[in-house]
């Protein structure tokens, strides 16, 4: 699929206050990352942290929180990744499945699902 960015917009959820830029879409990553300079200035307090492996195999601890993401015409609350300043902002497959793009890997394409799938919960709740 090569290096494909998205404008995306990151913002507080309470204030509005907002940071945009073009985020890397990164299917091997689950969650967004966002340079914590950016979310601290916006207003994003951190809640927590957990620990990632990186793309090289290492584990680093990074601070979480929630705000709100929005690209190709949606929008919704999400947890974001503190990011180390000056890092380049990603955008997580999680994102991407929540706004209903599924990453084709044979043909390295996104693709809009047409329908959301329900069928797990379904089956949860028939039971």
């Amino acid at each position: 699929m090569g290096l494909t960015y998205v404008p995306v917009t990151i913002s507080n959820f309470i204030t509005h206050d907002s940071f945009t830029a073009d985020f890397l879409i990164d299917t091997g990553a689950t969650e967004s990352m966002v340079p914590a300079s950016e979310l601290k200035r916006i207003g994003v307090e951190p809640l927590g942290k957990r620990i990632y492996q990186l793309a090289n195999g290492r584990s680093q601890e990074f601070e979480i929180g929630e705000a709100r993401i929005s690209f190709w015409d949606d929008s919704f609350l999400t947890r974001v990744i503190f990011g180390p300043d000056g890092s380049e902002p990603i955008l997580g497959v999680i994102e991407l499945e929540r706004a209903g793009f599924m990453v084709d890997p044979k043909n390295q394409t996104l693709t809009r699902m047409q329908v959301f799938p329900l069928k797990a919960i379904a089956e949860l709740t028939s039971r």
